[in-house]
């Protein structure tokens, strides 16, 4: 996918519930996300939509890379926020990203950290877990649509 999305989600893909407008897309204009949790909200939406410059924009210098190829990107599902805190200039949000990998579905667990500097939040580092997802049929679907596995992508 190109840095610009082709299409222009009515919900914001963070999860918030929100409409992308009044959610992340304003962080991917430019406006600088006021506290950790908004960050990786709106990192999570880019890594949806393939906002690659954002992505990096948004990772703090010392640890972003030189580029980021998201072509090979899982079709990321849904984000849950686990747990999140913030002490001064210092932030650490704990998540859960959820993907479909071909028919079956995973999930990346972090631990990321986030430093303000100059006013703006960014992206330092994170601990990752990675795994297997094996819903039941009654359980809720990882797509995030708030309905049963059963009645939603179970195929």
């Amino acid at each position: 996918m190109s840095d610009s999305a082709s299409t222009t989600p009515d919900r914001c893909p963070c999860g918030s519930g929100l409409p992308y407008e009044a959610c992340c897309q304003p962080a991917h204009a430019g406006q600088a996300p006021d506290t950790p949790e908004a960050l990786m909200r709106s990192r999570y939406s880019a890594f949806v939509l393939g906002l690659a410059d954002y992505l990096l924009a948004s990772w703090h210098a010392s640890t972003r890379p030189g580029s980021l190829n998201l072509d090979d990107s899982p079709r990321w599902a849904s984000l849950q926020v686990l747990d999140q805190q913030q002490r001064g200039d210092r932030g650490q949000v704990h998540f859960r990203a959820m993907y479909q990998a071909g028919s079956g579905w995973g999930f990346l667990e972090e631990r990321s950290d986030f430093v303000r500097e100059g006013g703006r939040w960014f992206y330092v580092s994170g601990d990752t877990e990675e795994g297997v997802l094996k819903p039941g049929r009654n359980d809720p679907c990882p797509c995030g649509s708030g309905r049963k596995y059963k009645a939603c992508c179970l195929r």
